[in-house]
């Protein structure tokens, strides 16, 4: 398969689920993934923390000497609380949005120095609920409401560069991996969460991290070079209630 040759990629990240099916999938379609995470992560190629800009410029500056030039941009690094807005303390707030929104913004700032060299595209996980709401997702739905917006902003401008920047936001429903998981422990009562969350999907069952890596190499490709701006939504029919 070719639909990336040639195209480097960078994906935050890519030691979680969609991350790192994002960078198997890149690289099964002739792309260079260049993986990167918290350091110790597994399968890494460059150490980031998302939250730090003096690690995106390191990250950005490697991949202008090792790779020379930068095609495409995967914002996949993130995390979930679930909690109402009594029950969010501010510190946990902040530790939401640093890693899901500042991680976000700060990606599309310095990849762009790069990906505006030869053209690319940026795609921006965000979530469904970053669409919808949830009464015990306070800090979650905050943080990729904010990414969904944010996307449509880098998307307007980078329509304006020469050569263009194209921008997307992909919305997954729940998924099968540690952060659901994780999120159905928080609950106390996993297995009851699990078939409700099961129940509420069209599809009857939860979403793979293969599929959204999937609907992201399509939005890399040349295949979507008309498609900017938009929002995806990857939910089994959740949000067409």
């Amino acid at each position: 398969m070719s639909r990336l040759k040639d195209k480097a990629v960078l994906i935050t990240g890519a030691a979680g689920a969609i991350g790192a099916a994002v960078r198997d999938a890149v690289t099964r379609e002739g792309g260079r993934a260049i993986a990167t995470d918290l350091a110790g992560r597994d399968g890494i190629d460059h150490a980031l923390d998302v939250t730090s800009e003096n690690d995106w410029l390191d990250a950005i500056g490697a991949i202008e000497r090792t790779a020379g030039r930068l095609d495409g941009l995967v914002n996949a690094a993130g995390i979930a609380v679930l909690a109402t807005i009594e029950e969010t303390d501010y510190a946990t707030w902040k530790r939401v949005m640093a890693i899901n929104l500042d991680g976000t913004f700060l990606g599309c700032k310095h990849a762009l120095a790069l990906l505006k060299r030869n053209g690319g595209s940026i795609v921006n996980l965000s979530s469904i609920s970053g669409i919808v709401g949830g009464h015990n997702l306070a800090a979650y739905n905050a943080s990729k409401g904010g990414v969904r917006l944010l996307t449509k902003s880098v998307a307007l401008h980078g329509a304006r560069l020469s050569p263009q920047v194209r921008c997307n936001s992909v919305h997954p429903a729940f998924l099968e991996g540690a952060m659901v998981e994780d999120i159905l422990q928080q609950t106390g009562r996993p297995d009851i969460a699990r078939g409700m969350l099961t129940r509420d999907i069209p599809l009857a069952r939860l979403g793979k991290p293969s599929e959204v890596a999937d609907l992201c190499v399509y939005l890399l490709s040349d295949e979507s070079k008309f498609v900017t701006g938009a929002e995806f939504a990857i939910d089994g029919g959740l949000t067409a209630r």
